[in-house]
């Protein structure tokens, strides 16, 4: 598998993944959803929350790429988050659109990319404005590691709330 095989191939995995959370979450109440389970985004809701919000400020970032990627074009019309532990979305359901709409654009995007785009490095600007410059591979592994470890979360928090979200491997979708 070449690197980006292995980009779409985490795309997929994200969208997977996605779908298999919000269904058990939309099953809990709205109560269980925002009930403080002492994580470091405090609840589901709040965790889930971080996830759109990291995503969509990496995207964002990601958009600048010299390549000038167009599939990262509507994410102009989004306000960058200053806050990654606000709570932008209070309703599961609106949450739950905006995510299937970011993981239709990654997987756009995931189609999208080149090889020499992986080569080069991308300039970006911190959370608190510090400029960065990183190989663009590294952040992209980055970006794909961050949501895997958030929804790991996630998963314990809907196993301690009831639901089980079913088998979680990235195995699950190799032939």
């Amino acid at each position: 598998m070449n690197r980006i095989e292995h980009i779409r191939l985490m795309a997929s995995y994200n969208q997977w993944m996605n779908r298999k959370v919000y269904e058990a979450a939309g099953k809990l109440t709205d109560a269980a959803l925002v009930a403080n389970r002492q994580a470091f985004f405090g609840s589901i809701l709040g965790t889930l929350n971080h996830l759109v919000l990291g995503d969509t400020v990496w995207l964002k970032r990601f958009a600048e790429h010299p390549a000038g990627f167009s599939a990262l074009l509507p994410l102009s019309a989004i306000a960058t988050p200053v806050d990654l532990r606000q709570l932008a979305f209070a309703d599961i359901r609106e949450l739950s659109a905006q995510r299937a709409w970011l993981d239709q654009l990654i997987l756009n995007w995931a189609d999208s990319l080149q090889e020499t785009d992986l080569d080069q490095r991308l300039r970006y600007h911190t959370m608190r404005g510090a400029a960065a410059e990183k190989p663009f591979f590294g952040l992209l592994m980055h970006f794909f590691n961050h949501q895997t470890h958030h929804r790991g979360q996630v998963t314990t928090l809907l196993s301690q709330a009831g639901m089980d979200v079913g088998d979680t491997d990235l195995l699950a979708l190799f032939d």
